[in-house]
């Protein structure tokens, strides 16, 4: 990223029922809500065991696909998935599995990162979803940042919210949006992630200076 390019926090999800994408919308407005910060959107194509099987290079609706260089450039990174037995959803596995490049070049060290998921049922594995998506980032050296207590909706959530990320009950039909609490939520780890951003970018260019 050129030296006169706004930062952005790259905000990489990948969703099957809509729940995870309204996350996403929620954690760039909290992003957007800091001057001098932007957030973009990114999704991530399904994987298929049918080799034949090709996806269109531009979705039909919401986020566009994500390159490399759209996390190679990116001041912060907030995952989201829904879960799947308490991991991460293969596409994004599968997708992150390609960044072993940026790996390499330590692109992402010292760059603050995140996590928020989305389960059909209020015990489904939202903790140990945020804990497997936590694992890649610390492999690539970023700092991560969870919602800290100081966010009371994290006393008062009777549905999502974690202090490892946000997160969001769907229910049982995956049909059930996204309350109040956590929304707020999701803003507040947005804005986090965008203050933490704006701190360590300013860290980094002293340092290359």
């Amino acid at each position: 990223m050129s030296s006169d390019a706004t930062p952005y926090v790259l905000i990489l999800y990948y969703s099957r029922s809509g729940a995870t994408a309204e996350m996403a919308r929620q954690l760039a407005a909290g992003v957007e809500s800091v001057a001098g910060i932007e957030a973009r959107l990114r999704t991530v194509p399904p994987v298929s065991t049918t080799c034949e099987a090709v996806d269109p290079e531009i979705p039909e609706e919401g986020a566009v696909y994500a390159t490399l260089d759209d996390v190679r450039y990116c001041s912060a990174l907030a995952l989201g998935s829904p879960t799947r037995f308490g991991n991460m959803a293969a596409p994004l596995k599968y997708f992150l599995d390609s960044t072993s490049n940026l790996w390499m070049n330590g692109a992402l060290i010292d760059k603050p990162a995140c996590a928020f998921t989305s389960t059909s049922s209020l015990h489904g594995g939202q903790e140990s979803t945020l804990l497997s998506m936590l694992v890649p980032l610390l492999h690539h050296g970023m700092v991560y940042a969870g919602v800290p207590y100081s966010e009371t909706e994290l006393l008062s959530t009777q549905t999502g919210g974690t202090p490892y990320g946000a997160s969001h009950v769907a229910g049982a039909r995956s049909d059930r949006p996204v309350d109040a609490d956590e929304r707020a939520l999701c803003q507040a780890q947005g804005k986090r992630i965008a203050r933490l951003a704006l701190a360590l970018e300013a860290m980094r260019r002293k340092e290359a200076s």
